[in-house]
């Protein structure tokens, strides 16, 4: 049999590594290609260019925090070619007046102290247990500098453009996983519970100790939630 490939978004300031424990996991499987965020500086432009790259045909498509965003980008666009759909740690909401405003603090602090605002971020995207895993806080140091401030600026700026995504949740037929981390502090659980709410036949899991990288966090939970979710494209 032929398993459909999966097509895995990071989030801000991530690379390909936020999804290594489910290209372990499941790429043998199902095959794993990631897309990085970068250099376009619009959702539009985002998935124009993350569809060029996807595989051909069908695709399984997850996406986490931005990641996400991109993927009801991705999904309204190209509804044909998504055969199943998970969101992760993220929301179908528009950026608010007050989230932009503390994003353009940002940028602009970034351009003096960018490992300031690297530091500052830190604490909500882990959740406070992983604090201390140095292993796992130099994974998404790393990450963030090989993104660069340039390209955080772009992602930020593509964040702060992105459509409102909740009147297209009830076009959405594939099969779809919402997942978030039960302490996640930048899209907490409400957000993922209006997600479920608004798609047909959606899955929520809630994974416990777990802040906004939930992959890398609690990768054995998400791996289980992920290789369910695509279970159901070889039934």
């Amino acid at each position: 049999m032929q398993h459909v490939p999966l097509l895995a978004l990071p989030g801000l300031l991530c690379d390909e590594r936020l999804w290594q424990p489910q290209v372990a996991a499941l790429g043998a499987r199902h095959p794993v290609t990631t897309f990085p965020l970068t250099p376009q500086r619009s959702m539009a432009e985002l998935a124009t260019a993350a569809l060029a790259r996807a595989p051909a045909g069908r695709f399984a498509l997850a996406g986490l925090s931005m990641g996400g965003y991109l993927a009801l980008e991705i999904v309204r666009r190209a509804p044909e070619r998504v055969a199943a759909l998970a969101l992760l740690d993220t929301s179908a909401r528009p950026d608010t007046p007050e989230a932009s405003e503390a994003r353009r603090s940002a940028i602009a602090r970034s351009a003096s102290d960018f490992d300031g605002v690297v530091d500052a971020l830190m604490p909500r995207l882990l959740h406070p247990a992983h604090l201390d895993d140095a292993a796992l806080v130099a994974t998404v140091r790393a990450m963030a500098h090989d993104v660069g401030r340039d390209g955080y600026v772009g992602q930020q700026e593509a964040i702060m453009g992105r459509a409102d995504s909740r009147p297209a949740l009830a076009q959405i037929r594939c099969p779809a996983l919402v997942l978030c981390g039960r302490d996640d502090a930048l899209t907490p659980l409400e957000l993922h519970e209006e997600m479920h709410a608004g798609i047909a036949g959606s899955r929520l899991v809630v994974v416990e100790r777990c802040g906004h990288l939930s992959t890398i966090e609690r990768p054995d939970e998400v791996n289980d939630a992920l290789g369910r979710w695509l279970a159901a494209l070889d039934a």
